[in-house]
């Protein structure tokens, strides 16, 4: 015969666990490891807690739309809706997933003290009368 037998070399388990081939998906896994790290992690936490605040809107604070217009929450719709006071007399209502940003959250306190003194102008206005 002409043809001599080859034989194959490496087969089975062996070739498996070899430090070559664990070498060869060592770069791919840091790549991911990297990525997951760098990207994708940092953007699931930003939307969360864009979620969170979107979530915590209230009636009374300053917001920011998606296209650049800055408001006051007048009334919160639903889950999905909210009006924003843009001027004095302009409701609109805008979806709760294009506001972008909260401005500054009114404090409570400091909105009864200042309703209270507007109460107690307006009864020495209505004395002086």
């Amino acid at each position: 015969m002409l043809i001599s037998a080859a034989y194959a070399q490496g087969t089975g388990i062996t070739g498996i666990l070899d430090n070559q081939g664990a070498l060869q998906f060592l770069p791919l896994v840091l790549i991911f490891v990297v990525f997951y790290f760098l990207l994708i992690r940092p953007q699931q936490r930003k939307a969360k807690d864009h979620k969170t605040m979107l979530d915590a809107l209230r009636r009374g604070d300053r917001v920011v739309t998606g296209g650049g217009i800055i408001g006051t929450v007048a009334r919160v719709e639903n889950p999905e809706e909210v009006t924003v006071d843009i001027a004095d007399g302009v409701r609109v209502r805008v979806l709760r997933s294009t506001i972008s940003s909260v401005l500054a959250k009114p404090d409570p306190t400091a909105a009864r003290e200042a309703a209270r003194q507007r109460e107690e102008a307006r009864a020495k206005a209505e004395t002086k009368d």
